[in-house]
């Protein structure tokens, strides 16, 4: 008669399992807290800090940030990447408009070298919005948005930044519609 397997004896199979020891000895352990300097990265972008010399810091030489890649804004290229001098240019971006921006971390996932994020961007829309049709003057209304960011880090620094902005849900709090019409009019011709 056979007799189930206890708790201890089901752990044990499952840690010589060849899949399992594959599986941990496909990643190598990270030697850095991958975490914490992507928090750091968070911190030294808050509204209230502003350190763009010490967000540039955390990057590797050959870093890139992509902003989306489904038209999001805030500008009128929508997608937007940025290098060497200009990594701390996303930092301005944002703070244009939203000068006491602040991101609220919900769930934070690592694995290994990659760092995924579901976040709120949250502020006050107290700057003007310039846009291709004009300026849009600051209505004082709060923001909180969703987003979504990967990190990618490579011995200590962040090699690549893809943030996914929720821009629609953006502009919807500062008061700004789509303008369906125009480009309804626009496809007729």
């Amino acid at each position: 008669m056979n007799e189930p397997m206890n708790r201890r004896a089901l752990v044990g199979a499952a840690l010589t399992s060849p899949l399992i020891a594959t599986a941990a000895c496909a990643q190598p352990a990270a030697t850095h807290d991958n975490e914490a300097i992507v928090r750091r990265a968070y911190q030294t972008a808050e509204g209230n800090v502003f350190d763009v010399p010490g967000f540039i810091a955390l990057f590797a030489d050959d870093a890139v940030i992509n902003l989306g890649h489904a038209g999001i804004g805030p500008s009128a290229a929508g997608n937007d990447t940025f290098r060497g001098e200009h990594l701390g240019d996303i930092l301005h971006l944002v703070a244009r408009f939203l000068p006491d921006v602040h991101r609220v971390l919900h769930r934070v996932n690592v694995a290994g070298d990659t760092v995924a994020i579901e976040l709120s961007i949250q502020g006050t829309f107290s700057r003007a919005l310039e846009t291709p049709a004009g300026i849009v003057p600051p209505t004082g209304a709060r923001i909180d948005a969703p987003g979504a960011d990967f990190w990618y880090l490579r011995d200590g620094k962040i090699e690549r930044f893809d943030c996914y902005i929720l821009v629609n849900t953006i502009y919807a709090q500062m008061g700004i519609t789509p303008d369906f019409a125009s480009a309804v009019a626009r496809a007729r011709g």
